[in-house]
């Protein structure tokens, strides 16, 4: 009696099977055009499945036929063997949404090459992905990508090779978000807006510097109350307000962010904060909209109200 060897979750063994597309591999392909790196558990959550298990093989088999790819940076991360995969477009699929002409437009600016700070990245995807399923929980509440929000901006935005860098004053290279994206509520008949620079922080950029010319989080968040004050947002991309969010990965650490933000006076109320573990981004987190932000002399906030 033959025994079927089980096919490693690291390695492509091609079987040679023949894969028949469904729409929700196309939409799985789609989806992972939009977000660079997701785990299955976030593919699941946005396309469905009766089964999870079910779905969890059929990645597998478009990962071992070459449709889908799985970053090799994955299996340094501590428990990973223990978590759920992490994947992103193969050239099979890639050569699908081409033929197709699916591909979609990205809700993040991470080029195609490898990422050195992968964990970094995955984050921001994860985060930005979250929060997008967690509107999908609020009636009302629609999602705004960053390519939607660029089609309105001016068109000196639209036409520069960086169009997510805000611009500053001349002693600075501007500043740019790790992602862009906005909110709208529906009441009744009635629109309104706001709209979010995401920061994911890992704990690896120093809080302070003695040296003001070498970057530090505090000085990412001066610039951004700069831009704010100066209202940058308005001429740059034509959105009414900007709030920014901070997710970072420790308490003591935000405890450490928001207290030195005392200091730097006003216009902290546009400044969110919150606290997501590693381990917590297993799952996908719409808890981050449904839930309160800590702000400095502020109530917290719910930005699906």
């Amino acid at each position: 009696m033959e025994i079927q060897r089980r096919r490693s979750r690291m390695r492509r063994a091609r079987t040679g099977k023949r894969i028949e597309l469904t729409s929700r591999d196309i939409e799985i392909f789609k989806l992972l055009s939009r977000y660079r790196y997701l785990r299955s558990t976030y593919i699941h959550a946005f396309v469905g499945g009766a089964s999870e298990t079910r779905f969890k093989e059929r990645l597998g088999d478009l990962f071992h036929e070459g449709y889908l790819d799985r970053p090799s940076r994955q299996w340094e991360m501590a428990d990973c063997r223990h978590r759920p995969v992490i994947h992103e477009l193969g050239a099979g699929a890639r050569r699908v949404l081409e033929q197709q002409n699916a591909a979609q437009e990205p809700r993040t600016w991470l080029g195609a090459s490898v990422h050195r700070q992968f964990t970094h990245s995955l984050m921001v995807c994860e985060t930005l992905a979250s929060i997008e399923l967690g509107t999908r929980l609020c009636p009302g509440v629609r999602f705004i990508s960053w390519p939607e929000i660029l089609a309105k901006a001016p068109a000196s935005t639209r036409a520069s090779p960086v169009p997510f860098r805000f611009p500053a004053p001349a002693t600075s290279c501007g500043v740019v978000p790790d992602g862009l994206f906005g909110l709208e509520y529906l009441f009744g008949e009635a629109k309104t807006y706001r709209f979010f620079a995401l920061e994911t922080d890992r704990g690896t950029m120093p809080i302070v510097r003695s040296d003001q010319n070498q970057t530090s989080y505090m000085g990412k968040l001066a610039a951004y109350q700069d831009l704010i004050s100066r209202q940058v947002y308005k001429s740059h991309l034509g959105i009414p307000n900007l709030l920014v969010l901070t997710v970072t990965t420790d308490n003591q650490r935000l405890e450490e962010i928001m207290s030195r933000f005392t200091e730097q006076g006003d216009g902290a109320a546009a400044f969110l904060f919150k606290v997501l573990a590693d381990r917590e981004r297993t799952l996908p987190v719409p808890q981050l909209v449904t839930e309160p932000w800590q702000r400095i002399r502020s109530l917290p906030l719910r930005i699906d109200r």
